[in-house]
């Protein structure tokens, strides 16, 4: 399996691009491969800024190319001469690797920290009992909890939970 390439976009203070590497641009305009500039500084403003009606936009979090899912993370330069060309963002894209990271998981469903526990212990393929030995509680508790999540998460079943953890379209 080749490792996973990261893309770098470098913008200036009105958030146009001044700079991206190859691998950006072909995560950016996929599947249409070989458009101009401003198709690219399009799909930049489009897919990666949250404009929320803001006067000072964002950028968001996470975005979808293709069937990939990827992270946006945005590093902000203070430019000391004040020069609109030199670059005021850098957008580093990451391609998400099926690591799932439980806080958001936790913040997507709003489960509780309890919750949040023992879907973890969950995720490790632990019984019930053995949740329950962990935290420090009842069985019956762990059974609650887990009724809980499985409610938030609109599933009926432990392993409808997993699924829709690891399922990048839920």
């Amino acid at each position: 399996m080749e490792p996973s390439r990261s893309g770098l976009v470098l913008l200036n203070s009105s958030f146009s691009v001044i700079a991206a590497d190859a691998e950006a641009v072909q995560i950016l305009t996929f599947p249409e491969k070989g458009k101009n500039g401003t198709f690219f500084q399009g799909r930049v403003q489009s897919r990666l800024l949250d404009q929320n009606g803001s006067p000072n936009p964002s950028f968001i979090d996470e975005f979808r190319s293709g069937n990939r899912s990827y992270r946006c993370h945005p590093f902000y330069f203070d430019r000391p001469n004040g020069k609109d060309a030199q670059p005021a963002v850098a957008l580093l894209l990451q391609r998400k690797n099926g690591v799932v990271c439980l806080s958001d998981v936790a913040n997507r469903f709003a489960l509780t920290t309890r919750e949040r526990e023992t879907v973890e212990l969950l995720l490790r393929g632990l019984t019930s009992k053995e949740i329950a030995d962990r935290m420090k509680i009842s069985p019956n508790t762990v059974k609650a909890f887990l009724r809980l999540v499985m409610v938030k998460m609109g599933v009926s079943t432990r392993a409808g939970v997993v699924g829709r953890i690891l399922s990048p379209h839920s």
